[in-house]
């Protein structure tokens, strides 16, 4: 099974050929996942949360990205593999350069992750104009969660979904490689992702993205809080980790998940 490269998702997203992301924080579940045929690992700061037991994302370190990215790398054979940039990492260019270095040096990983639209156009063309790929993140932004008031949908407003959507567009035209989108509404999405020439990857925001990502401890039902409305318990449909993750690959690649339940308006 060859890489996963840019490349690839590029191909993918001409041919109209969806791309199965999930998140992984060490060795075992990596080798689950690559095994299901996932195209893409993201090592999410998510893992404040569902590793850490905070109650936020902002906690999480460099530190600990670089180190769980590692724990990833060392047994990924296939997937394309994302890092987080975490809170307070990339506050100005030179820092984040610092940042995304570390985790791509001593992590390993082939792209970083960057939280944010207009305010961080500057540093992702700083980044990428150093040979730094990166991956953008907008709708719900959980390292924003205090100044957003909670975790609730994005750009419901037409005010708001037109910022959203420049938003995309200037990280675009600043050499972002791909995008996140995140709780925003599925027509939302769907506009974003057929403006855009880069893949798009939706966490609740419908079917219509270039691909789909979920929390891995959400999609197998075991986060302690309780999983979001926008996901599906592939565990308890499959009996084990192993059939879940292949179900999930399965279910994207084929365009049956998100189902029209997962979806928000």
């Amino acid at each position: 099974m060859s890489k996963i490269t840019i490349s690839t998702l590029n191909r993918m997203k001409a041919a109209g050929e969806k791309i199965a992301v999930m998140t992984s924080y060490d060795a075992s579940f990596t080798q689950q996942i690559e095994q299901a045929g996932m195209d893409v690992i993201l090592v999410g700061d998510s893992l404040g949360m569902v590793v850490q037991g905070h109650e936020s994302t902002l906690p999480v370190t460099v530190d600990d990205m670089v180190y769980h990215t590692a724990n990833v790398m060392r047994v990924s054979r296939h997937a394309m593999v994302i890092a987080d940039m975490p809170f307070m990492s990339h506050g100005t260019p030179e820092q984040a350069l610092n940042t995304a270095g570390r985790l791509m040096k001593e992590g390993g990983a082939h792209m970083v992750k960057i939280e944010g639209g207009a305010p961080q156009v500057d540093t992702v063309r700083h980044l990428t104009a150093r040979a730094v790929p990166v991956c953008g993140h907008l709708g719900l932004l959980p390292q924003s969660i205090h100044q957003l008031g909670g975790y609730r949908v994005q750009g419901r407003e037409e005010h708001a979904g037109e910022r959203i959507l420049n938003d995309a567009v200037a990280l675009r035209d600043a050499e972002a490689q791909m995008l996140v989108l995140e709780c925003v509404p599925s027509v939302l999405a769907e506009e974003i992702t057929r403006a855009l020439d880069i893949p798009v990857i939706g966490i609740g925001a419908g079917a219509e993205t270039d691909g789909q990502v979920l929390v891995l401890y959400d999609m197998l039902g075991i986060t302690p809080e309780g999983t979001p409305s926008f996901v599906h318990d592939f565990l308890a449909d499959a009996g084990n980790v192993p059939g879940a993750l292949a179900a999930y690959v399965k279910a994207v690649k084929e365009g049956s998940f998100p189902a029209s339940e997962h979806h928000l308006a």
